[in-house]
């Protein structure tokens, strides 16, 4: 039988730095709750919100796949590896930290904010060369489809990490839905809903809700209202 977790938006923990704001779902910063550590190897599930003209300065990372989507503006990224590039709504960044990176993210806006989700994968495998990468992701021009944006595979579409984990968005329009199946055996998947009310397995989710689900082959989602979501396709164990 499928093993289930639910973590509502109104009981993630948060941090208030003014220019930043931000909640957690797993344990990060100031916020720990040892029954929030991790889902598998997804360590980390940010949602950020920068001030404009405010951002993160230069900071290190090692092993780990950090990876950035942008819900609203544009951020800017800089690292000790050279890259300056800008991402924005509808991109995905992934930067795989390995023997280490320093780098920084702004908010070059200096009146809007930018909204972002910063996801931190466990590695398979450590100490990599570091390196960074870019892509295009378009969700709202194919509705009712899964969008594969993040996968263990350099060929394959969106993204590649160092992980068997896959990453696919969706936009799904209202009384619609799909049917999920986890792509690797040992694998759990945890959804995130970015806009609108779905259910997965008959479990109702609303906005900025998670849920993850393991020991099953796959799920249904179905959308209550127009929807977007994130799924991440991750090893429980690794």
């Amino acid at each position: 039988m499928a093993q289930t977790v639910l973590h509502k938006a109104n009981t993630r923990g948060g941090a208030d730095h003014g220019w930043l704001k931000s909640s957690h779902t797993f344990s990060f910063g100031s916020y720990f709750n040892p029954e929030r550590v991790q889902f598998g190897a997804l360590r980390v599930l940010n949602d950020d919100t920068v001030d404009g003209g405010r951002g993160f300065g230069e900071h290190p990372h090692d092993n780990m796949e950090i990876i950035s989507i942008p819900l609203e503006g544009a951020l800017e990224h800089k690292d000790s590896m050279g890259n300056v590039a800008t991402i924005e709504r509808g991109e995905i960044q992934v930067m795989s930290a390995g023997t280490g990176i320093y780098h920084a993210e702004d908010n070059k806006d200096k009146s809007l904010p930018v909204k972002f989700l910063q996801i931190w994968i466990f590695p398979n495998k450590r100490n990599v060369t570091p390196r960074y990468d870019q892509k295009k992701i378009d969700i709202t021009s194919t509705p009712n489809q899964l969008v594969q944006v993040l996968s263990p595979n350099p060929d394959d579409a969106g993204v590649w990490i160092y992980q068997y984990a896959w990453f696919n968005m969706a936009s799904l329009e209202q009384k619609h839905q799909i049917e999920y199946t986890i792509h690797k055996k040992g694998n759990g998947a945890y959804i995130f809903v970015l806009e609108g009310d779905v259910e997965i397995n008959g479990q109702l989710l609303n906005k900025r809700d998670g849920y993850g689900i393991w020991d099953t082959e796959g799920f249904t989602v179905f959308a209550n209202t127009d929807a977007e979501f994130l799924i991440m396709d991750v090893p429980m164990e690794f």
